[in-house]
């Protein structure tokens, strides 16, 4: 098998060459034919995380180099263990990638992707970005049928995130307001799914980009705003008479934090998904006074992703831009990430179908 690994932090990816790994018990071989490039692959990449004030996170000690990125995957079942059932060799399946231990009480609880023992492929061991991968568990692999190859990879990271980022703040009736903040990938799907969820809410759609702005206003949101507009914050809190009810930063930087919380009003929730980096400080007593909530929101459940995967079948929620590439431009990808040259999602054609 072929992959492009991470041979020394921040520098180019290697292909590398091994031998086919065999599944046992449990395990499935699964030819990995589509893998979606996410933002959080370049965070993994460089080896840290910004923390604002000079300071990062760093993650490297966390990975055995060289070591394969990609968590969005879709493929197509090659063999099984002697223990695997329900899933049978020519079947194409996504890859449900935010495993855990499974023997703890998250896990348990059918949060295994808050494990503190966490083994996503691609995050925590290795991943897409090759021709072929082991899966653990046949109940990691779900049925997509009636959504396309390529899209139905992306469902797993960006499309299951905005998912269940907005479940956190659902229901969401007439006369109440949501924006989604970042219209990058991961926030425009947010944009479809909240389309989805809140059929009745108004949907203000918030990025720097004139022209992402108008994608969003074709695709879903009653209103769109520029952020980097002094005046953007005011207009909202004046429209919305003190405040919208709900904000999802998919960013996830001091700016975009800071505009989200601004325009919540009292009561509401400010949901954080964009990993981006840097540092958010507020005087403590304007949480009481506001009774404001700032969620963090991680991925999401076995179940969230079932869920979302039905939703997407019925054909309600529009498709984000898809670019597809060969998995020798994954640095290239990644690197294209860095510069905010991506519209959508770029997705990593590994191998053909058998």
């Amino acid at each position: 098998m072929k992959s492009q690994v991470i041979v020394e932090y921040g520098q180019p990816l290697q292909e590398r060459h091994t031998d086919l790994p065999n599944p046992a018990g449990t395990e499935i071989l699964l030819k990995v034919i589509h893998c979606g490039v996410c933002h959080s692959d370049v965070h993994l990449h460089d080896g840290y995380f910004d923390l604002g004030d000079d300071k990062k996170l760093d993650i490297s000690g966390a990975h055995t180099l060289p070591f394969t990125l990609g968590h969005e995957i879709e493929g197509e079942v090659v063999t099984v263990g002697s223990d695997a059932s329900g899933v049978n060799p020519g079947q194409r399946r996504v890859v449900f990638p935010w495993l855990g231990c499974g023997e703890c009480p998250t896990c348990i609880s059918g949060d295994e992707h808050l494990c503190h023992k966490p083994c996503a492929p691609g995050i925590n061991i290795d991943g897409g970005f090759a021709d072929y991968m082991i899966v653990p568990h046949p109940r990691y692999l779900l049925d997509f049928d009636g959504i396309a190859e390529d899209l139905a990879a992306t469902y797993m990271c960006s499309g299951l995130t905005a998912y269940s980022a907005l479940k956190k703040v659902a229901p969401l009736g007439k006369d109440q307001t949501i924006a989604i903040v970042g219209l990058g990938g991961v926030g425009f799907m947010g944009l479809q799914f909240a389309r989805a969820l809140f059929p009745e809410a108004r949907i203000i759609g918030v990025d720097i980009d004139d022209k992402t702005l108008e994608s969003a206003a074709e695709n879903g949101a009653d209103q769109v705003c520029n952020s980097s507009d002094p005046d953007a914050a005011k207009q909202i809190i004046k429209n919305s008479r003190g405040g919208i009810d709900a904000a999802i930063d998919f960013v996830g930087a001091e700016s975009s934090l800071n505009f989200a919380q601004r325009i919540v009003g009292k009561g509401g929730k400010v949901i954080v998904v964009g990993l981006f980096g840097g540092r958010f400080s507020m005087p403590i007593p304007m949480f009481p006074f506001r009774e404001l909530s700032i969620i963090g929101s991680y991925a999401g459940s076995l179940a969230n992703a079932v869920e979302m995967l039905d939703l997407v079948k019925q054909g309600g929620v529009v498709p984000i831009p898809i670019e597809k590439r060969p998995l020798d431009q994954a640095g290239k990808t990644l690197d294209d990430l860095r510069q905010g040259k991506i519209v959508g999602r770029v997705v990593l054609e590994c191998s053909n179908a058998l």
